[in-house]
C-alpha cells in the first residue's frame, strides 16, 4: 500500500473532540443530593418505626445515590479536553460508568430475588401504614429526580444508566405501596416478596440491554444506528473515488462518532474537491464530523478484510 501521499483529515483539528458532551450530566448533581437526602430520611423513619423494610429501602436509595454520583463524576471527566496522553479526550468515561451502573443493578436484582425467595417461605412483618407513607414520599422524590435527569441529555448512555437506577427505585416504591396496602388490608404477607421479585425481573431486562450497549461501545464496534457497509458504498459512489478500503467506524463517547478510511483516487490534484464532497456526505447523512480520510493514487491492498 502506498503511503507517500499526505494524510488528509475531513475537518480542521482545531475542534477535535470539543463537541459531544455539552449537556451530558446536567442535573446529575442535584439528583444525587436529593436521592441521598431522602435516603437519610428513610433510614431515620425506619429506625424510629422499627421497620426493616424502610431501612432496606434506604440502603437501596443510597445505592442509587452512589450510582448517580458515579454518573456525575463520569460526565465531568468526559467534558475534559483532549491532551497529549488522551488524544481522544475522556468521553469513554461515561461508557465505563454506564457499564459499572448496569452491573451494579444486576447485582442488586440478584440480591432482591434471593431475599424475595427467603421472605416468601418465611414472611416478615410489614409495618403497612408506615411503609406506605414513606414509600409515597420516595416515589415523589424519584419522580422529581427522573424529571431533572430527563431535562438533560436523555440519549446519553451514562444518563440512561442513572435513570435506570431511578426508575428501578420508582418501581420499588410502587411495589412497596402496593405491598403495604395488600398486607395491611388482607394480611397476605407474601405479596411483598412477590411484587419485589416481579419488579427485579423487569429491571434486569433493562439492565441487560444497557450492559450490552456499553460493551458494544467498549469493543469499538460500529454504532448500532449506523451501517459501515452503507457508509462505504456512499463514499465509493462519490465522483472521483475508485475504491474505499480499511473503513473503520466507532464511537469514543456518546454522540462522538469517528471514522477512518483509505480511498483510491485517479489523480491527487482532484483530492480537495473529492474531500469536500465526502465531508458533506458524512455530515449530512450520518452527522459524522470527525473523519480521517487518506487518498491513495496507486493500487491498495486492504490491511483488514471484513468477512
Amino acid at each position: 500500500m502506498a503511503h507517500d501521499h499526505p494524510h488528509a483529515c475531513s475537518h480542521g483539528h482545531a475542534h477535535i473532540h470539543a463537541h459531544g458532551h455539552g449537556n451530558n450530566g446536567r442535573g446529575l448533581l442535584p439528583a444525587t443530593l436529593l436521592t441521598l437526602g431522602f435516603a437519610g430520611v428513610e433510614a431515620l423513619a425506619g429506625a424510629w418505626s422499627g421497620s426493616l423494610a424502610l431501612i432496606g429501602d434506604a440502603g437501596h436509595m443510597v445505592n442509587d445515590g452512589v450510582a448517580l454520583a458515579l454518573a456525575a463524576a463520569a460526565a465531568w471527566v468526559a467534558r475534559r479536553p483532549p491532551s497529549h496522553r488522551h488524544t481522544y479526550g475522556l468521553g469513554r468515561a461515561e461508557v465505563l460508568a454506564a457499564l459499572l451502573n448496569s452491573l451494579a443493578m444486576l447485582a442488586l436484582v440478584v440480591a432482591i430475588l434471593v431475599e424475595a425467595v427467603e421472605r416468601f417461605h418465611t414472611p416478615a412483618p410489614v409495618a403497612g401504614p408506615a411503609v406506605m407513607a414513606v414509600a409515597v414520599g420516595g416515589l415523589l422524590v424519584n419522580v422529581l429526580v427522573a424529571w431533572i435527569l430527563s431535562r438533560g441529555d436523555s440519549h446519553s448512555l451514562n444518563t440512561r444508566a442513572a435513570l435506570l437506577h431511578v426508575m428501578g427505585d420508582m418501581l420499588g416504591s410502587v411495589a412497596a405501596i402496593a405491598a403495604g396496602a395488600i398486607v395491611y388490608y388482607t394480611g397476605w404477607r407474601q405479596a411483598d416478596p412477590l411484587l419485589a421479585a416481579g419488579i427485579a425481573l423487569l429491571i434486569s431486562l433493562s439492565s441487560l440491554r444497557l450492559l450490552k450497549e456499553a460493551l458494544h461501545a467498549l469493543m469499538e464496534a460500529t454504532p448500532r444506528h449506523l451501517s459501515s457497509a452503507d457508509i462505504q458504498a456512499a463514499l465509493a459512489d462519490t465522483d472521483g473515488v475508485l475504491g474505499v478500503y480499511d473503513l473503520h467506524v466507532w464511537s469514543v463517547g456518546d454522540g462522538e462518532t469517528m471514522l477512518t478510511a483509505h480511498l483510491q483516487i485517479a489523480r491527487l490534484e482532484d483530492w480537495p474537491t473529492i474531500l469536500a464532497a465526502l465531508r458533506r456526505t458524512l455530515q449530512e447523512r450520518w452527522a459524522i464530523s470527525h473523519a480521517t480520510l487518506q487518498p491513495e493514487t496507486g493500487p491498495i491492498q486492504p490491511l483488514h478484510r471484513i468477512g
